[in-house]
């Protein structure tokens, strides 16, 4: 989806020629497989963090395309707009899983974000790195802050030709209750996150990606960063239900009903190869966007952009260079921005420490833990975070909590080190996880202690938020709300 397209109206003949052509591309993929022309190498680590531009209020700030267009040219090419006016992406070369990597990336990271946060300023707007800025209102989710890109206009229109024009129906249980309906796709611009990518070898790809489902539960529990929506406490990370329905396509009056969400857990685990994601993509997903490119073959253009509207909270990706090599990556979708640049690169960090020594085990993931238990755990965390409690491989574990400081924490650590990062990286970045854990003070616990404490007045949660995160103090040495 990142890929920008050239319409946002299309006819019946574009659906048919952009499926002849992602059936052509599946079949080409199949035989990339067979003769393994995936680029082989060590891990290799990137990631997209998604933002909030607000202003002196600290309210959402529809000023994506002038922040944007007052931006160095050095810095440009990496932030690119998101859905809506008041939220951006930034963007990072890759990384060797190797040495001190977690140090540069985030010294690349910290000086990405103090530049565009001193460009914002110019502008009178701030950035705010949180999977839901609680002073958002429903109001301002509204076409009229959509950015001005085909892509986005395309997505709302066939979202809702598919939904035989019914408006989305959000409703999330939790701590409170929320209920509503609504016209447009805007409501999925209240969820941003960091996306985690891991390059891995076509051999290995399939356990990565099942270690990938596996850890989604913990991990989500950790960095949980989103409690609120529109005055309501409802989940730990509400990101989670609020993007699996804001973007569904399903039709309870006809068949398409039946075929699966667009945003999705899934359903089971990988036998042998990523290739079993795009297959499924090609027989299970309805295309949403058919633009159709006179890039056909080996550039794999409508495969690419068909896998892009199919939102895996662990995602395939198929990389292309401009020599024409192919990599595979997985992308890690469930963890919420913020709330720092510190601890974003320890989200990060754990992450890939953990997915490495998984995918390099010899679990029988069907046996250790079932894909219904998984996905059961996923739900759980996200909803409770570290109160929830899971199973694990073989075992009911009880507490979250627990299970990342006993096992996790000390196994992402071992496979960060069989990774060769630095051992002084890991103790830093891991340990910032790891107070975190110990005070139970993740992002939406520090966000539920001030609303506690002084009521719901959401901009002012959202400008105390900031001061903190300004001081660039991880999240576990922030001062408690008094």
């Amino acid at each position: 989806m990142g890929e920008d397209i050239k319409d946002s109206h299309f006819s019946l003949s574009d659906f048919t020629q952009f499926k002849e052509a992602l059936k052509h591309e599946t079949e080409l993929l199949r035989g990339y497989f067979n003769d393994e022309r995936f680029i082989e190498s060590h891990p290799v680590a990137g990631y997209e963090l998604e933002t909030w531009l607000v202003d002196k209020n600290f309210n959402p700030y529809p000023c994506n395309e002038h922040f944007l267009s007052s931006l160095d040219e050095s810095l440009a090419e990496w932030i690119v707009p998101e859905l809506a006016r008041f939220n951006i992406e930034l963007n990072a070369q890759p990384w060797d899983l190797r040495g001190d990597v977690l140090t540069r990336i985030s010294e690349e990271l910290g000086d990405t974000w103090s530049r565009a946060s001193s460009t914002a300023q110019e502008i009178d707007a701030r950035l705010v790195m949180i999977g839901i800025l609680p002073a958002v209102q429903r109001s301002q989710l509204t076409l009229e802050s959509m950015s001005d890109r085909d892509r986005y206009r395309a997505l709302n229109e066939q979202v809702f030709l598919m939904r035989g024009g019914e408006p989305v129906h959000l409703h999330v249980e939790g701590v409170e209750s929320l209920d509503l309906y609504h016209d447009d796709v805007m409501l999925e611009s209240a969820a941003t996150s960091l996306q985690v990518h891991i390059q891995v070898n076509q051999t290995q790809a399939a356990s990565y990606f099942n270690a990938a489902v596996v850890l989604a539960a913990p991990i989500v529990a950790a960095t949980g960063n989103s409690p609120f929506l529109f005055g309501k406490d409802l989940w730990t990370e509400t990101r989670i239900p609020l993007f699996e329905q804001s973007v569904n396509t399903r039709n309870r009056r006809d068949d398409r009903y039946q075929s699966p969400a667009r945003v999705t857990f899934g359903d089971a685990y990988l036998q042998r190869s990523l290739l079993e994601l795009f297959n499924e993509n090609l027989e299970k997903f309805p295309v949403l966007l058919p633009f159709c490119s006179d890039e056909r073959g080996t550039a794999l253009h409508h495969l690419r952009l068909h896998n892009g509207t199919i939102w895996r909270w662990n995602r395939p990706l198929l990389g292309i260079d401009a020599e024409g090599a192919m990599n595979l990556r997985i992308e890690h979708r469930a963890i919420g921005a913020g709330p720092t640049v510190l601890d974003t690169v320890a989200n990060a960090a754990l992450f890939w420490g953990l997915v490495h020594v998984l995918a390099e085990s010899e679990y029988d993931w069907h046996e250790a833990l079932s894909f219904a238990e998984a996905r059961n755990n996923f739900y759980r965390c996200a909803r409770l975070g570290l109160e929830a409690d899971v199973h694990w491989l073989g075992r009911n574990y009880g507490s979250v909590r627990s299970l990342l400081i006993d096992v996790l924490l000390p196994m992402a650590r071992k496979g960060l080190l069989a990774l060769d990062v630095d051992e002084t990286d890991v103790d830093r970045y891991l340990g910032i996880v790891e107070r975190r854990l110990n005070s139970n003070r993740t992002g939406a616990q520090w966000q539920r202690d001030y609303v506690r404490r002084h009521g719901r007045d959401m901009a002012a949660l959202t400008h105390a938020y900031w001061q903190h995160q300004e001081s660039g103090k991880p999240v576990a040495d922030w001062q408690w709300p008094c």
